[in-house]
């Protein structure tokens, strides 16, 4: 096993999760999470995969395979509990962050579903941290894709406040906090101190077993990244962000920034 692979599988995206790159298996296993969510383990299992396909299709900037997941998760069949309903605001979420550049009104519509998703996902979880801090980010996304509807910013800091209240070790909690004020604008001196805390708690984190929600360590270092990039620090911007794409290989958002600092 390669270095990266080895890489690739602590963090839950190694040859595993390689698998969803197969649109029969990827329809198999998505089909059949209702089956057999009796079983916390394989039930685990299957939300790790789902969560790989989620992933893989954002770093590859794959729509189709996002618009797929988000579609078959979508359907209601009796077993709709709070990680389907997370799942399917992930996979909406990373679509309206593809199209925001390209398509806002598909943007606009995925992150409302984004958002209603996470409203029926915490009717039945209430100290659900995680699913907080998502819907804060997809809150804030509506915020900037649809001014006219000024309630969403207020919002979305209710619910990060929500989400650092109950978790405010979480890594995930702590990489959507670092990016309140948007995935593409510039990451002031509060929101990179918050990304060095999110990386350390993604280290920690990888160090365990497999947890569901457990996306994030690649983006956390991507941002680091970003931020170290903005303030002229290159030799550190590179560090993290290849830190990311060990993790990640598949990032072609990172995978760009490095090519623009090797060009010069």
């Amino acid at each position: 096993m390669s270095s990266q692979e080895k890489e690739g599988a602590r963090s839950g995206l190694g040859l595993r999760r390689s698998a969803w790159r197969s649109p029969a298996v990827a329809a198999i296993a998505l089909f059949a999470w209702g089956f057999i969510a009796s079983s916390a383990s394989v039930a685990n299992s299957t939300w790790l995969d789902v969560e790989g396909r989620i992933q893989y299709g954002y770093y590859t900037e794959d729509t189709r395979t996002l618009e797929s997941v988000a579609e078959q998760l979508a359907v209601a069949d009796g077993n709709d509990g709070p990680l389907k309903q997370y799942y399917s605001a992930l996979a909406n979420y990373r679509l309206a962050s593809l199209w925001a550049s390209r398509d806002k009104a598909r943007a606009r519509g995925a992150v409302e579903k984004c958002v209603q998703s996470l409203d029926a996902a915490l009717a039945k979880q209430t100290n659900f941290a995680e699913g907080f801090a998502l819907q804060a980010a997809c809150l804030r996304t509506v915020a900037t894709l649809a001014p006219w509807k000024p309630l969403a910013a207020s919002r979305s800091s209710g619910q990060m406040e929500r989400a650092t209240r109950l978790a405010p070790k979480d890594p995930r909690v702590l990489l959507l906090k670092a990016l309140e004020k948007g995935e593409t604008a510039k990451i002031d001196e509060a929101g990179l101190a918050t990304l060095k805390k999110a990386t350390a708690a993604f280290e920690a984190e990888r160090q365990g077993v497999d947890r569901t929600p457990g996306w994030g360590a690649a983006e956390a270092y991507a941002h680091l990244g970003q931020g170290y990039l903005e303030r002229g620090d290159v030799l550190a911007a590179r560090d993290a962000l290849e830190r990311a794409l060990l993790i990640a290989p598949d990032f072609a958002l990172v995978k760009r920034i490095l090519t623009r600092i090797t060009s010069g």
